[in-house]
């Protein structure tokens, strides 16, 4: 009896769906971010976001000894900023954050210099690569504790991240290196 009261009522509800959703019925479910967290995430996004923009604009400027492979090693730093800032941005709206990868929000917000304009020889354009690199890595270390005490998931992602750019920034300043 009371499975064919709950029934009813569903069906009642399902019935006032087909007009008018209120307030409540159209909001999301789910988890949803803190301020802090969906700011660490913004600022984790910022920064992927330039990297695969000074990323392009090294890959456009380099010349010099070694500029094919220096050449192709950018566009695989550019790839990886791309995938990562996607997820790290459709995981903020997952959790019903916003993300910001405007031009502006970007150049205002993120913690990487600046990119020298002109062409740049290869091994400076190593050196200033790597630089971001780490730039990035840094940022996401320095969010990591508070979003992994908040959200374990978003961390999992910042673990990715920090694997995937750390891998690079040693494959890139390997270029510079000699033996010890």
């Amino acid at each position: 009896m009371a499975s064919t009261k709950k029934q009813s009522t569903a069906q009642a509800g399902k019935k006032k769906n087909t007009t008018e959703l209120t307030g409540d019925q159209n909001a999301e479910s789910g988890f949803h971010a803190s301020e802090r967290l969906g700011q660490s995430l913004q600022r984790v996004l910022v920064d992927l976001v330039e990297l695969q923009i000074q990323g392009k604009q090294a890959h456009w400027n380099v010349v010099g000894t070694n500029f094919r492979d220096t050449h192709l090693q950018l566009d695989e730093v550019v790839e990886a900023a791309r995938r990562l800032g996607d997820t790290v941005a459709e995981r903020m709206r997952a959790l019903h954050a916003v993300p910001d990868g405007r031009t502006p929000t970007v150049a205002k917000t993120t913690s990487l210099p600046p990119y020298p304009d002109g062409e740049v020889l290869t091994t400076e354009t190593i050196d200033l690569v790597t630089e971001r690199l780490d730039a990035t890595v840094a940022t996401v270390r320095d969010v990591h504790d508070a979003v992994d005490e908040e959200d374990p998931t978003s961390a999992d992602i910042l673990h990715v991240v920090l694997e995937t750019l750390e891998q690079l920034a040693w494959m890139v300043s390997a270029e510079n290196r000699t033996p010890a």
